[in-house]
């Protein structure tokens, strides 16, 4: 009978753990700007928040963000690619922690630890492009694994 529960648990899991989806957030929806962002690994969502999404292209603006690490990163790259019509248009890629330069006060967290930023950040962007379009985000350690992974969803219906 045991072992029947058991089987019985272990198949539950593994059938919520296959079907199970992260939700779409909304960063922010304002009138002619919306962001949202679902988390592409299957293994971790984790929270971020904007506090003025107007000021998102032109101004400094403030964020939150956090996660639970399941990596450790000494070393941290991001991978970003904007994607239009099902193809991508735009790729840009960044050492933001590795040996000799660290860009963010996280570098050297190990799994297990929390990573928590709350703070200003300035994208150095005069303009979001105007239409329907997604940014995909790939952060990668030092062991090409991925730490985080979303894709945002950007509609701009602003003129400028």
């Amino acid at each position: 009978m045991k072992t029947s529960n058991a089987l019985l648990f272990v198949l539950i899991l593994l059938y919520i753990n296959a079907s199970t989806q992260w939700p779409t957030h909304t960063v922010c929806k304002e009138d002619n700007l919306e962001i949202y962002y679902k988390s592409c690994d299957p293994q971790q969502d984790f929270a971020l928040s904007i506090d003025h999404c107007p000021d998102i292209a032109t101004h400094t603006f403030n964020i939150r963000a956090a996660a639970v690490l399941r990596h450790s990163i000494k070393e941290l790259y991001v991978k970003l690619n904007m994607i239009v019509n099902g193809k991508t248009v735009l790729t840009y890629s960044e050492t933001l922690c590795g040996p000799g330069h660290s860009k963010l006060i996280f570098c050297g967290k190990k799994k297990g630890e929390h990573l928590y930023y709350e703070g200003p950040v300035t994208l150095g962007i005069k303009e979001i492009p105007q239409g329907d379009y997604t940014i995909s985000a790939k952060l990668t350690n030092q062991d090409h694994v991925t730490v985080a992974c979303a894709d945002f969803t950007v509609k701009n219906y602003l003129d400028y």
